[in-house]
């Protein structure tokens, strides 16, 4: 049998000019990198136990350290690179699954990128944010074709439950086990501040937490953890999730030593065993069946909530959309494959589903073209990383977007892919106590609301160099993007004209 050396991902670099040998990136290493030599009186490193949390560099009180990519190469190979050898090497040996962490960090098209937003100059005036009204309010739900009044001028139009949201932005599921208490805590008092809405994940509601149910949407997975009555009736809306955009097709798994007491009593399962949600619910295989479940939810919260559902972003997504604004969900939520997760397999993550940009453009246009877009709202997430992201997915259609990653972000992630293994330094993806203390919830909202705030004034900033000002006639508007470097198929799916025409 071979012997297969694993150079390390990354090199600990100390400058032994600098380092006083305080012990401090020891103290916060959750993954044991760092430790004191006595015989050689000096601090050490375990290069192969790094993942560049950048904990470490960032506390270092004389900045001694600095983390750098491992410097040893395979023999080149364009086929055969050092990646691809080495992850067969670790398969050879355990005969397990690649697991990974965040986002799709394959270098793929960002559509985002390549979408430039027009703006107004002379016949149609910009508009100033500071000086003049600008409305990024935005409701979501299901709206009628028209509105009839009786003679006195009342309405008649029975008007569906909707999400009143200050800002176009909501915090997307994330589990009550895959981050922490602090985070989801942060979460829910950013939402409740901002005027918008967080959501639970398939981890159940923290009893704690239901004081934010007026901001909270509640999320029923194929696991059905913590699901029950009052856990559907503490939510303003109920979000059914289908599917999820950094693991199309597959169920969800939440291990074992991440399964707490309090875990536990959440999600309504034994301490330490392992959450592992089914790749179907098992009571869907149709559109009918799922227009079931949406109406046993919405008869069981007494018809005053909205429903959505979550669906990843794959290459028949349109037809999948038509049919759920179909099924009497409310709003749909649709998650494209740079989407981040707790974890994943790493071929599913790295390989399966399409951009949100070509999903969204098409599910909008599909919609339209069938006279439906009004039974349902468009909500996107899948690495929304600024504000001109956001106000691109409105321009193709989008209502709304939520923003996973950018909000743990927002609270020290660091985005070093490793909240599978639970030992997050900054204690965003770990239930270890002594880690969930490092997250500050009275700090971490409020870095939330900065974020929001400042991304809503970017958008209204972007509204008003276009001459609009309301948030609702941006919408769909796509004569307001020009593509660069993009094929004319591209252009044709997302529905844009070339930057020049």
């Amino acid at each position: 049998m071979g012997i297969n050396y694993f150079t390390p991902q990354y090199e600990v670099c100390r400058d032994p000019k600098k380092c006083i040998k305080c012990k401090v990136c020891m103290r916060q290493c959750a993954n044991e990198v760092h430790s004191y030599d006595e015989e050689l009186d000096m601090m050490v490193a375990d290069d192969s136990k790094c993942v560049d949390c950048q904990r470490c560099v960032s506390l270092c009180p004389t900045r001694a350290l600095r983390i750098t990519k491992y410097q040893n190469e395979f023999k080149e190979n364009a086929n055969w690179t050092q990646q691809h050898i080495t992850e067969i090497y670790k398969q050879a040996n355990t005969g397990g699954v690649l697991l990974s962490s965040m986002g799709n960090p394959v270098p793929y098209p960002i559509y985002w990128d390549k979408l430039l937003i027009n703006a107004s100059q002379v016949t149609n005036p910009s508009i100033d944010p500071l000086r003049e009204p600008m409305e990024t309010r935005v409701q979501l739900g299901s709206k009628p074709q028209k509105l009839e009044f009786d003679e006195d001028g009342k309405l008649k139009t029975k008007i569906a439950p909707h999400l009143d949201l200050q800002v176009p932005i909501m915090f997307s599921a994330m589990s009550y086990g895959s981050i922490s208490r602090n985070a989801h805590e942060s979460l829910a008092r950013a939402a409740e501040e901002l005027g918008t809405y967080y959501n639970t994940g398939e981890g159940g509601l923290n009893e704690d937490f239901y004081q934010y149910g007026k901001n909270t949407i509640v999320q029923v997975a194929s696991g059905r953890f913590g699901v029950h009555v009052g856990y559907l009736s503490a939510g303003a809306a109920i979000e059914i999730k289908m599917g999820q955009g950094a693991k199309p097709g597959i169920g969800g798994h939440l291990p074992g030593e991440k399964v707490g007491e309090d875990v536990s009593k959440t999600r309504m399962i034994p301490v330490g065993s392992d959450a592992i949600s089914p790749a179907p619910h098992h009571d869907i295989y149709s559109i009918e069946d799922l227009r079931q479940l949406v109406f046993s939810l919405k008869e069981a919260t007494a018809y005053t909530k909205p429903v959505i559902v979550k669906i990843a972003a794959v290459h028949n997504v349109a037809a999948i959309a038509s049919g759920i604004a179909r099924s009497g969900a409310d709003i749909i939520a649709i998650d494209g494959y740079r989407g981040g997760t707790g974890a994943a397999p790493t071929r599913i993550r790295d390989n399966v589903g399409i951009p949100i940009e070509l999903a969204l453009a098409s599910v909008d246009q599909r919609l339209r073209d069938e006279g439906i877009r009004n039974n349902v709202s468009l909500v996107v997430a899948g690495s929304i990383r600024n504000s001109g992201d956001i106000v691109k997915a409105i321009a193709l259609g989008a209502d709304a977007v939520y923003i996973g990653t950018s909000a743990l972000i927002a609270l020290g992630c660091h985005v070093c892919r490793s909240c599978h293994g639970g030992k997050c330094n900054w204690g965003i993806a770990t239930q270890r106590p002594d880690l969930v203390k490092r997250l500050n919830p009275d700090i971490g909202y409020k870095r939330l609301i900065n974020l929001v705030h400042a991304w809503d004034h970017e958008i209204k900033e972007m509204l008003g160099g276009m001459g609009i000002n309301a948030i609702e006639s941006l919408k769909g508007n796509r004569l307001m993007l020009r593509g660069i470097g993009l094929s004319q198929k591209e252009l044709d799916i997302l529905g844009v004209m070339h930057a020049g025409e």
